[in-house]
């Protein structure tokens, strides 16, 4: 009976992007995690989150403040992830649902236990009635259906817009989970520096964004995304409009940088693996999931540069969300699995 009058909400709370997930119902929710907030009188009143929020990016005036709450995947912003929370269960919760919901919520798995208790009570605050946590690639490996189970080891890698974490798991545990500060983010800011220093072109977030999106490329010559891409911007040196064409071999070079970095990283998570771990996973290969393995041949380049090979799952950016929706179904097995807040 208690199901019946409660809502069991499964929570990606992303740096760049938040899904919610209602278990018997499915994803109901992915939208921007942007909140925009007016000052008057030194009083904050929040106008609109999400979508609408995300539209003001770049195009506020001085009274409007678009917050991004969330930082490398934790709470930066303790009211406005509140607000944005509160709104975003609200529209998930269905009209038969007296009680407050159950809510599992991922965190990264270099979260700090400050860190994960803020999510925890800005959870508890927003109006649920039991918060779990749970580390984000261990969902991921369980919503990409790695047999997590199993006696060999597994090991995924969540690309998301802050962190890059990294998890292996064995017999239904977890053997290692850890973070990179560097993600989504971090491409899109490599590109912005690359028009920069290359165009001497000012670019914005939002366009660097949908440069990514777009035509976004990790190896150079790659014939299957070899799209140019027409951008605008501010001349540095004239200070008028300017356009330029970026060819898939600019953007590829323009996120050498980062690319790099999260594969010394892998390579030095595989170095810390026991052997036997270590073997499975050479055999087996590396789960990419995350809105940053749709970057088009990233598998192959890291494959390239670590020795494993890498493979993504047919929808890795719903791999956090599906998993923890499983983990909350599942919860009596998946107790060991879940944080303590």
């Amino acid at each position: 009976m208690v199901g019946v009058f409660s809502d069991d909400i499964a929570i990606d709370l992303g740096t760049v992007n938040t899904l919610v997930h209602v278990v018997g119902r499915g994803v109901i929710l992915d939208e921007p995690s942007a909140v925009a907030v007016k000052t008057v009188g030194g009083v904050r009143d929040v106008l609109s989150v999400g979508l609408k929020a995300k539209a003001m990016l770049g195009r506020t005036p001085g009274t409007i403040e678009l917050i991004r709450p969330l930082r490398d995947g934790v709470i930066a912003d303790f009211i406005a992830t509140e607000a944005m929370l509160r709104q975003f269960i609200k529209r998930a919760k269905s009209k038969f649902g007296f009680r407050r919901p159950r809510i599992l919520i991922c965190v990264p798995a270099s979260a700090t236990p400050v860190e994960r208790r803020a999510v925890y009570e800005t959870a508890v605050s927003s109006g649920s009635r039991l918060v779990y946590l749970v580390e984000e690639p261990v969902a991921a490996a369980i919503g990409a259906g790695m047999p997590v189970d199993e006696p060999r080891g597994s090991m995924v890698i969540d690309i998301g817009g802050g962190t890059t974490d990294i998890a292996v798991l064995s017999l239904g545990g977890v053997l290692q989970a850890r973070s990179l500060r560097c993600a989504g983010n971090a491409f899109d800011e490599a590109i912005i520096r690359y028009v920069r220093r290359q165009h001497q072109l000012l670019i914005g977030e939002a366009n660097a964004e949908r440069i990514k999106v777009e035509a976004g490329t990790a190896t150079k010559g790659g014939e299957s995304r070899a799209v140019d891409i027409h951008i605008r911007g501010r001349d540095l040196r004239q200070g008028r409009p300017k356009s330029i064409v970026l060819e898939p071999d600019n953007i590829a070079e323009a996120l050498d940088g980062p690319i790099d970095y999260i594969s010394d990283f892998i390579q030095r998570s595989l170095e810390d693996l026991p052997p036997d771990i270590a073997a499975d996973i050479c055999e087996t290969g590396i789960c990419l999931t995350g809105g940053g393995a749709l970057i088009d041949g990233l598998d192959s380049e890291l494959s390239r540069r670590v020795g494993v090979s890498f493979s993504v799952p047919q929808a890795p950016m719903h791999c956090v969300i599906s998993g923890s929706a499983r983990i909350l179904e599942e919860l009596d097995a998946r107790q060991h699995l879940l944080l303590t807040p």
